[in-house]
């Protein structure tokens, strides 16, 4: 029994209230010899779901059975106890083989699914992609993909406008598989298309993509004015000009916005160089870019910080962040029914957070991952 935080619930903030947790679950009646941690002066928040990483820890979702759980480790450290993992550009025989071994890890629940970030991507848009390994959406290119994950394909990025876009937009949503669109040089109208088809994600909007013009609105106008699509923001200070964000914020709500980290390997690693797919990436005062090119290349962002961010930088309500952060990624996923909240019968699921929203706990289905740091 946690008692005295001021707990984040769906109705809102209790101040100095309660939970309780019985094995892996949030429980509404405590067991009789529940053990007492006071944890007064504290935020307790669902734990945070992250639908776009690539890595962190100095591994990569796109390595070794070993390196893809260092990543892991590395982000439920930071509060992410529930995680897609993001591929990025390669040949097509790596991306099916890597799809396998993280259907695996999906299987036994140690990630929610897979995340595919190219190669069906416009060369226009890369950022920090390889133009040498970027094809057209052919839909049977798509499928393979998805066949490849064998059930545990969650999301696929892909720029609608270019040949076979559409018909793959309607395929991964005929599969229940998320189309994204994402590093896209769509017009508006190719992109309200591409909604129409059946995409409902925006990935990392406003990024890789054109910028809004009054006479030529792009894609990002397309995808802020749709209720069906949700727009991932990375808030790490770098990627977003925090204007961008409250203007994502005004016109799409909490309801419509995921935090993501877009992270890759140098998250939690600190600087140095590192390899994002084939392209080496150098990371200087936490920042990352091609090495070649300077082309930002994912971020080292964990999303503890990115609540810490938007609460005390972006002066959200902490309701609203708990909800770009937690809430509406499980309803993207559909796994609104065991996590994304704090509500008895679902995954006991939470981060702890003192006055000034530093992480001081984590856990993930009624364990610690991160003991409570209590003064």
């Amino acid at each position: 029994m946690l008692t005295g935080a001021n707990v984040v619930l769906p109705t809102g903030t209790v101040e100095g209230g309660q939970l309780a947790v019985a094995g892996r679950r949030i429980t509404g009646t405590p067991p009789a010899d529940a053990q007492l941690i006071d944890v007064s002066g504290h935020w307790l928040v669902p734990g945070f779901v992250d639908i776009h990483n690539h890595g962190g820890g100095g591994a990569s979702f796109s390595g070794t059975a070993e390196d893809i759980l260092t990543a892991l480790r590395t982000h439920r450290a930071h509060g992410t106890t529930t995680l897609v993992a993001s591929t990025v550009t390669d040949e097509m025989d790596l991306l099916v083989r890597q799809a396998g071994l993280l259907s695996e890890l999906a299987e036994q629940g140690d990630i929610a699914g897979i995340h595919f970030e190219g190669p069906f991507i416009s060369p226009c848009r890369k950022g920090a992609h390889s133009e040498a390994l970027l094809r057209h959406p052919d839909p049977a290119e798509v499928r393979k993909l998805i066949d490849a994950a064998r059930g545990r394909a969650t999301m696929v990025t892909l720029a609608a406008e270019l040949p076979g876009g559409i018909d793959s937009v309607r395929l991964l949503a005929e599969h229940g598989v998320i189309a994204a669109i994402g590093h896209t040089d769509a017009s508006y109208e190719q992109t309200v298309e591409a909604i129409d088809a059946g995409a409902t994600v925006a990935t990392h909007l406003f990024n890789a993509m054109p910028a809004l013009n009054h006479r030529a609105p792009g894609p990002i106008a397309a995808l802020l004015e749709d209720e069906r699509v949700t727009v991932e923001l990375i808030n790490d200070g770098v990627h977003l000009h925090p204007a961008a964000l409250e203007l994502a914020f005004r016109h799409a709500g909490a309801d419509r916005v995921a935090f993501i980290t877009d992270a890759m390997d140098a998250a939690g690693a600190g600087d140095g160089r590192y390899l994002l797919g084939p392209l080496e990436v150098e990371v200087s005062e936490g920042v990352a870019r091609l090495a070649e090119g300077g082309s930002i290349a994912g971020s080292t962002l964990t999303l503890d910080r990115a609540f810490q961010r938007a609460v005390t930088v972006d002066k959200l309500p902490v309701e609203d962040a708990v909800r770009a952060l937690s809430a509406t990624p499980a309803r993207l996923l559909g796994l609104s029914d065991r996590i994304g909240s704090l509500e008895p019968g679902k995954d006991a699921d939470l981060v702890l957070l003192d006055a000034d929203f530093a992480l001081k706990g984590v856990m993930r289905q009624g364990e610690w991952v991160v003991a409570p740091q209590l003064p």
